[in-house]
């Protein structure tokens, strides 16, 4: 069993559909492979619409995709509790809404990272989850 936790960003998601960036591509497949992953609701709906907006998949392979990740990651749900969190973190932060939900979801989920590619690589959030980009730091 791998030792850490980890959250997924979207936009690591979508280079395992893009076929634009094997080598990236390849980086997350490992990610996959080698660590305990977790996504959101929030992540998924994230990326299912960069998968209609700007990938043009179809319907059915969005949809094939999705149960692909929930297979591989433990799925989060995203609730109030999340939501209040997200504001904090906001706030504190000065990251923006959408990234905080993000992170409060990797906190929620007692994750020891957030894998994500355009966040502060190397911040640190409540002393719990460190942000990295693991395509600098791999």
């Amino acid at each position: 069993m791998p030792a850490d936790k980890v959250f997924l960003d979207s936009n690591l998601l979508v280079y395992l559909y893009s076929h634009t960036e094997q080598k990236k591509a390849d980086i997350v497949m490992d990610i996959l492979n080698e660590y305990n992953c977790v996504v959101s609701t929030q992540v998924l709906n994230e990326f299912s619409n960069v998968c209609i907006r700007k990938l043009n998949i179809a319907p059915f392979d969005i949809k094939r995709a999705i149960n692909e990740i929930i297979s591989a990651c433990r799925l989060l749900y995203i609730n109030e509790q999340n939501i209040f969190t997200a504001i904090r973190i906001h706030h504190e932060y000065k990251y923006s809404y959408y990234d905080s939900l993000i992170i409060a979801s990797a906190l929620e989920s007692g994750c020891n990272y957030l894998f994500s590619e355009d966040m502060a690589n190397g911040q640190v959030i409540d002393s719990s989850v460190t942000i990295k980009n693991i395509f600098t730091t791999k």
